[in-house]
């Protein structure tokens, strides 16, 4: 029987808290490529770190998991030292993952409408939209996000059904336009400059882009939920990128 990708990811990364070295064998790590600058590629194998994880009793939760292709993106939520919410993202060669990128950072909220950052629907659904919602999400990441066409918002997001978990926001739609507009000495407080990758299941779509928050250089992973052909729910994860010279591997970011 075939297992799914998405649920190979998600034995692999449950095997962070059991330490079984099972799951692991779903890396090739021959090819395994890691886009996380602060990690070390290479220099211990997968199963030795998850065993040594282990022993430090983290705790792991995968909220939701998609499969795009050759794609898995999944959303968890991490309790090491500290409580930390992240998005994951795996490309499969050869029935094998050959290549990872992650966005991390830590947890906050609820939020003032009383949403956390992880907490709503974890089902897709309307696969026969995948792309239509793709492009969707493609659309209002370059108009919106990126062009600061913040007029339009209204016609990519359903102000009367809106779910927001972003911790500094809230299910109503203006203070998404506010933040937006938001402007500081170094030029806009959330700037989306361009995007790397837009990953679709269904109802959901997880965009990931760079740019700069506060002046600093950054990564935004937003994940959509859309229904009816408009975005319902929002999640994200926002991360410092380290100054290149702090980097312990050279494949970069994105």
């Amino acid at each position: 029987m075939t297992v799914a990708k998405k649920d190979q990811i998600r034995a692999l990364l449950k095997s962070i808290e059991t330490g079984d070295p099972e799951p692991i064998a779903v890396v090739n790590e021959a090819k395994y490529i890691q886009h996380n600058p602060q990690t070390h590629e290479g220099s211990e194998g997968l199963v030795a770190l998850f065993q040594r994880l282990a022993k430090t009793s983290p705790r792991v939760n995968i909220v939701r998991a998609f499969e795009d292709g050759d794609f898995v993106f999944a959303h968890t939520e991490y309790d090491f030292s500290t409580r930390r919410i992240g998005f994951e993202m795996f490309r499969f060669e050869d029935g094998q993952a050959v290549e990872h990128w992650d966005n991390i950072q830590a947890r906050l909220g609820p939020n003032s409408s009383g949403h956390s950052m992880v907490d709503g629907e974890t089902a897709s659904s309307d696969l026969n939209r995948t792309e239509s919602n793709r492009l969707l999400v493609r659309q209002f990441v370059e108009t919106v996000l990126i062009g600061g066409q913040l007029d339009r918002l209204a016609e990519f997001i359903d102000g009367d059904a809106y779910v927001e978990h972003n911790p500094q926001l809230s299910d109503n739609v203006g203070e998404i336009r506010t933040a937006l507009r938001q402007v500081t000495d170094n030029g806009r407080q959330i700037d989306y400059q361009a995007i790397h990758r837009i990953l679709a299941e269904g109802s959901f779509v997880l965009s990931v882009c760079e740019g700069k928050f506060g002046g600093s250089h950054s990564a935004f992973y937003d994940l959509f939920r859309l229904s009816g052909g408009k975005i319902v729910e929002h999640w994200d994860t926002r991360e410092k990128i380290a100054p290149r010279s702090e980097w312990k591997n050279d494949n970069g970011k994105f």
